[in-house]
């Protein structure tokens, strides 16, 4: 399995300055867990203009980004979010691993999360989506990392851990649908449903985490690139409803529509 993730430069004043060295070191930490059992790639993609992010030295740099969604719509205010067909298009080229991952950059892992995932994948799931608990925010160090995968937390039901075998992905139509913003698990989740054999969202495994629940993308100011994640999605549904009749939305979770028509 290939997973890939997109570190982002920021300064020591947002949320991702604490997690994303967290979320680094528990991938490569999952990683060693697994041993011989299962063989993972770790890529990270930055863009072209960015420093380089110091990474464990079990990570492969791939090609960078070159566009970000202001480069294919107008907003009021230039954010440098990254499309996710581009950023899963770099992982189809740079691996040829039988499944592909992709999680938010602020989501950390369990030490035994790939060994589960591999049981998963022997069950026949060609598709599926891991929900995240949500630890306490008080944590800030690498240090403390044995204390934060000792946390139950709270459940969450917000998607952000996405894996699929990669014959999929050819059939998937992304649109510019970009991350950091709401929206994009259900363009994620339109396409897995659509196109797996067997699809399911699990929301009770205790396999990835999220330090604290801070939504910086709710911020009115960011509104804008929420609608254009809705209608991206908007329109993947009536193009999937046209080319192979009313889509099946039985396996979707309930909580999907919410919002669709508005």
């Amino acid at each position: 399995m290939a997973h890939i993730i997109n570190p982002v430069v920021v300064d020591n004043t947002g949320d991702l300055f604490t997690a994303q060295p967290i979320t680094f070191e528990t991938m490569h930490m999952a990683r060693k867990f697994t041993g011989n059992r299962v063989n993972v790639e770790l890529y990270a993609v930055q863009y072209f203009d960015e420093e380089r992010i110091p990474l464990p030295g079990s990570f492969s740099r791939t090609c960078d980004l070159t566009r970000s969604v202001p480069d294919v719509g107008v907003f009021l205010k230039k954010k440098k979010l990254a499309i996710i067909k581009d950023i899963l298009d770099i992982l189809y080229e740079a691996s040829s691993a039988e499944y592909m991952i992709y999680t938010n950059v602020d989501i950390a892992l369990q030490p035994y999360f790939y060994q589960t995932v591999s049981h998963i994948i022997q069950q026949g799931y060609d598709a599926f989506i891991i929900n995240r608990r949500t630890i306490q925010g008080k944590y800030k160090t690498l240090e403390e990392i044995p204390q934060m995968l000792a946390e139950v937390g709270e459940k969450h039901k917000g998607w952000d851990c996405f894996i699929f075998h990669r014959s999929l992905y050819s059939q998937f139509r992304l649109g510019t649908a970009c991350i950091g913003s709401g929206w994009i698990g259900r363009v994620m989740i339109t396409n897995m449903a659509c196109f797996a054999k067997r699809f399911n969202v699990f929301e009770d495994l205790h396999l990835t985490f999220h330090i604290g629940n801070e939504k910086a993308w709710q911020d009115p100011q960011w509104d804008d690139y929420l609608e254009h994640n809705k209608n991206e999605c908007r329109r993947i549904l009536m193009k999937f409803d046209r080319k192979y009749g009313p889509f099946d939305r039985s396996q979707l979770p309930g909580r999907f529509f919410l919002q669709l028509e508005k």
